[in-house]
């Protein structure tokens, strides 16, 4: 390959911006293949928006599935991914049905190479099925792969370098949901003294874990230094160089970068893989392509600003999906707006005893769908009822319960959450309703809708309740009687506002199956790949199951890596 039309400073087989799961994939590819790999982090820290989330990944048919005798297909999955394209009236830009079949014959492909690799992997909870395990194809099990926990310390030094996860314990993530449920579960106090041991014996032997995203990057991350990759931190890429081949064509050649090195290029002689993230911190991109939203009900990391969005659409790329986002509902007491992880609302409002209403007190989703449908829908209501923010409407039997924002409420209410006016509480609906604003009639007409529901054991509006994801142990309470539904109807009743925070956007460039970025025209900029929340979505506009972005983005890396080392397809 010529670079006569750019001198570069220094050049590598691969170079790879951003450090979430699918540069990491797509490194180990290469460096398996014998070729040199650069990943050009923009932050001080490895991992990208992965690192902080619960690291799942929606693999049907994945190797530990069938190990364990399940009878999934990559049939199924087809038919299921087919149905949600369905749902939404028909197939978005950045998925087609041979982009979804390359992801799900490569994807347990992905997976045994990465065990292979050294990269310790074990299937997700079998309580977390499909999102719309009712659809043909659809899971009632569990399709996720995850990492077993990773002790930090196997990192060295390079260890301050991975970026923080959310849970920093030697526990399944499985295992942390059911201690989740400590006023329910009658085994969660045992299981919490097995973990706060398992803790102790860790700190004496010098270990130091963490689980969900952080340990599959964790992990990632130390198979590939041990492979050989080089990591830049503080590296921001600002351009996608192009130049030609040796037949004329136009492509990408590399990439300008400026950070802690200072100002320079570097070549890509087979290729660019662009994993840098959404736009979830821009404001500005927020405003342009899902106006409502927030950057700072984001939790997505710092450097998620959108730069290689617009850069990809600069040299021609096309942008798509840009006005989906993978949400999560949140509700910010004070004192937690900057936290690390905003409280979610999710297993607030999924929960038994309580409820979401707009602000005319009208109740208008299931709160016990998926994520991305619940901060959706809230969005499409605020088009024509005020909606932003929606109101969780609770009980005492609730606070007896669970969480509010991550706090028991029900012997004290944190100080100031009264005085801020962020908790609402009231001896009666009326007087709920007056505290939030709310028509007194309205919000005591939907309260006894729902409490009718729950009597009959049908919730006729939006069915909640009726798919295994809504009673589900990060939803529901699968301890109680009626895992999904309860009764609002015991004083004092109580509101907190609800906002469609996100965990990520969720378009970018539409890719092909080998994840090359293309045009508008549908075209191949060569030499250009893309993955993760860089990209629109395989999954097109809906949300299949736990772990559909980070899955695609680990597999997508995979498959762009076999096509730049020329090594075909798996099939």
């Amino acid at each position: 390959m010529s670079e006569a039309t750019h001198s570069f400073e220094e050049s590598f087989d691969w170079v790879v911006v951003g450090s979430g799961a699918g540069s990491f994939a797509s490194a180990l590819v290469m460096r398996a293949a014998g070729h040199s790999v650069l990943i050009l982090e923009k932050t001080a820290f490895a991992g990208g928006t992965t690192a902080k989330s619960g690291g799942v990944m929606w693999i049907p048919a994945n190797p530990f599935m069938l190990a364990e005798g399940e009878d999934d297909t990559l049939e199924k999955a087809e038919t299921y991914l087919d149905a949600l394209q369905e749902l939404d009236g028909g197939a978005a830009p950045g998925t087609s049905r041979i982009k979804r079949r390359a992801y799900l014959e490569n994807g347990p492909r992905a997976v045994d190479f990465l065990v292979a690799q050294g990269v310790a992997l074990r299937r997700g909870p079998d309580f977390w099925p499909d999102y719309y395990d009712e659809l043909p194809g659809g899971c009632k099990t569990s399709r996720t792969v995850v990492a077993e926990p990773f002790d930090t310390r196997q990192l060295g030094e390079m260890r301050k370098r991975l970026r923080k996860g959310f849970a920093e314990f030697n526990v399944l993530l499985g295992d942390a949901a059911r201690m989740g449920h400590m006023r329910t579960n009658p085994d969660a106090k045992k299981m919490l003294l097995r973990v706060a041991l398992r803790t102790v014996r860790d700190k004496l032997l010098g270990r130091s874990f963490t689980t969900a995203g952080a340990a599959l990057q964790g992990r990632m991350f130390k198979a590939a230094l041990e492979k050989g990759v080089e990591i830049r931190f503080d590296s921001a890429v600002t351009e996608l160089v192009r130049g030609r081949d040796e037949t004329g064509a136009e492509r990408v050649t590399g990439v300008r970068v400026e950070g802690a090195r200072g100002s320079g290029t570097v070549g890509a002689r087979l290729g660019v893989l662009v994993n840098a993230g959404g736009f979830g911190k821009d404001q500005a991109m927020r405003d342009r392509y899902m106006p409502g939203t927030r950057a700072e009900w984001s939790l997505v990391p710092e450097g998620d600003t959108g730069d290689l969005h617009r850069e990809m659409e600069r040299i021609g790329a096309q942008l798509a999906q840009m006005d989906q986002m993978v949400g999560f509902q949140t509700t910010i007491a004070p004192g937690t707006e900057n936290d690390y992880v905003l409280p979610g609302a999710q297993s607030l409002t999924g929960k038994p005893h309580a409820i979401l209403v707009d602000q005319s007190g009208q109740r208008y989703m299931n709160e016990g769908g998926s994520y991305e449908l619940y901060c959706e829908t809230m969005l499409r209501r605020n088009e024509s009822v005020p909606a932003i923010p929606s109101w969780a409407i609770f009980d005492r039997q609730f606070v007896e319960k669970y969480k509010v924002a991550d706090k028991f409420i029900d012997k004290k209410i944190p100080k100031g959450w009264l005085e801020a006016g962020y908790l609402h509480k009231a001896d009666t609906i009326e007087g709920l309703a007056a505290s939030i604003g709310v028509e007194p009639a309205a919000l005591g007409a939907s309260v006894a809708r729902w409490n009718g529901f729950v009597h009959a054991g049908h919730d006729a509006d939006f069915a909640r309740g009726e798919r295994r994801y809504d009673g589900c142990h990060f939803v529901g309470d699968p301890y109680a009687d009626d895992p999904a539904r309860g009764t609002i109807e015991k004083g004092p009743f109580y509101a907190v506002p609800v906002v469609p925070g996100d965990v990520s956007t969720y378009g970018g460039a539409v890719t092909d199956e080998w994840a090359r970025v293309l045009r508008p025209d549908g075209s191949v900029i060569a030499g250009l790949y893309a993955t993760g929340t860089s990209t629109a979505s395989v999954m097109g506009n809906v949300y299949a199951g736990a772990g559909s972005s980070i899955g695609p983005s680990l597999t997508f890396g995979f498959i762009a890596a076999r096509h730049g080392a020329g090594l075909g397809n798996l099939a």
